[in-house]
């Protein structure tokens, strides 16, 4: 049980991190709102499949504009922009899968980078007072297609 004064309701100022997670939220629903078009049209999904992805896509959109209510936070206040580099999320009806823009913002650039598909390899060393303490052997596939 909370005490009488204890408000379930966050102020704007209390925000924190919400904006930064709420933004991240979208970019991945836009993503995956992205690949589920790619695979409608190139045939790839059943009437059920679609039905389903589309419905779930419409329940995450509202989840996130409730809590952007919550949070007292305008949803066009996570399309962040990056200066030179572009803006985070498109600018509204800017992007349509496999059709480019001019200036694309960061999610068509990472729905182009799923759909070819890309492999990062490195090694990273951690240390401190000239010892190397860890050393880590990274390789990351990223794509939309099954391996």
């Amino acid at each position: 049980m909370l005490p009488a004064d204890v408000s379930l309701t966050p102020r704007k100022s209390d925000a924190g991190l919400a904006p930064l997670l709420l933004t991240v939220v979208e970019l991945v629903r836009q993503l995956m709102e992205a690949q589920v078009i790619r695979r409608m049209e190139a045939g790839l999904l059943g009437d059920a499949d679609l039905d389903r992805a589309a419905e779930s896509l419409r329940k995450l959109e509202e989840q996130v504009v409730q809590l952007c209510d919550i949070f007292e936070i305008d949803p066009a206040d996570l399309n962040i922009d990056l200066g030179d580099i572009g803006t985070l999320l498109p600018k509204a009806g800017g992007y349509y899968p496999g059709e480019q823009s001019a200036n694309p913002s960061i999610l068509e650039l990472l729905d182009r980078l799923l759909n070819t598909g890309v492999v990062v390899e490195g090694d990273v060393d951690l240390g401190l007072a000239q010892l190397s303490l860890i050393h880590a052997k990274l390789r990351l596939v990223l794509t939309s297609k099954p391996l």
